[in-house]
């Protein structure tokens, strides 16, 4: 009988010294009536700050997800915190609770499922260099090239990762918001800027003079986009999955895509198939 008491006692200690391993977001954001969103600032065309308001493709789908979730809770109109953060921040930002949800252009990783959980996916990117106009260098041909990339993200990892594999001795500089690796190319100081394919251009669009630089041919990276959400919380991961279900069955994901994405082309073959399967039946 003690030695029964004692695990019970043990039990309920480890669930009150881990209070996500029964996360009540959805409660806590009733309570509120407030939902608090991580997001990033500078990844055009995915999620941007315009004079103080988070705008993007992502951010689109984001406030569909908000709207679910305030359905969910009987709370329609919820205030909505948007706290503008980089990568690594916003998902210590939702690992510690002191955001209910992510959205930007977060890949899903195996190391991060140690500290957080993602939604469906909602794009597919991949990582590559933007270079100076002209610039055709591969991957094998950076010995001695100074490469920018921002400070933990996977592309850092992988890049670092590629570099070793195939032996080129090439200096890896890290910088902590885009606008500083733009800088960087822009001075000479960095011979290239290491990136997601399509954040990458968007940073290029924005610069003064778009045709002084190109994307060169090599890919370092695969990158499934999603939103982060605390771990351990189904019940929001299903509002949240429900939400992008309806997107993307609906067809308004054609939209949204288009307004943000649609100078790039139409939705690649594999994005599309990627709609498609994560329409999940009701």
């Amino acid at each position: 009988m003690k030695r029964t008491l004692v695990a019970v006692v043990l039990v309920l200690a480890g669930a009150i010294a881990h209070p996500a391993l029964a996360a009540d977001t959805l409660a806590r954001i009733k309570s509120a009536k407030a939902i608090t969103v991580a997001y990033s600032p500078d990844s055009l065309p995915f999620s941007f700050s315009d004079n103080g308001t988070a705008v993007g493709y992502s951010i689109d789908l984001c406030k569909r997800v908000i709207a679910q979730i305030g359905r969910a809770v009987g709370v329609p109109n919820l205030e909505v915190k948007w706290v503008p953060a980089q990568t690594p921040d916003r998902l210590k930002m939702v690992a510690g609770g002191k955001a209910d949800l992510e959205c930007g252009n977060t890949s899903q990783t195996l190391a991060r499922l140690a500290d957080v959980d993602f939604s469906s996916l909602i794009f597919l990117d991949t990582g590559s260099f933007l270079g100076r106009a002209g610039e055709s260098a591969r991957l094998a041909d950076m010995g001695g090239k100074k490469i920018a990339v921002l400070k933990g993200t996977t592309t850092e990892g992988r890049l670092r990762e590629a570099l070793k594999k195939r032996l080129v001795n090439a200096e890896v500089v890290t910088v902590d918001k885009p606008e500083q690796g733009m800088e960087m190319l822009q001075s000479g100081a960095v011979d290239l800027f290491a990136g997601d394919r399509i954040k990458l251009v968007g940073l290029a669009a924005r610069s003064p003079d778009p045709k002084k630089f190109g994307l060169l041919a090599d890919e370092i990276s695969y990158e499934p986009y999603a939103f982060a959400l605390p771990r351990n919380d189904s019940a929001l991961r299903l509002e949240v999955n429900r939400a992008l279900s309806q997107v993307y069955r609906s067809g308004e994901i054609g939209d949204i895509f288009n307004q943000w994405l649609g100078a790039l082309g139409r939705p690649p073959d594999l994005i599309t198939a990627m709609f498609i399967l994560y329409v999940i039946p009701e």
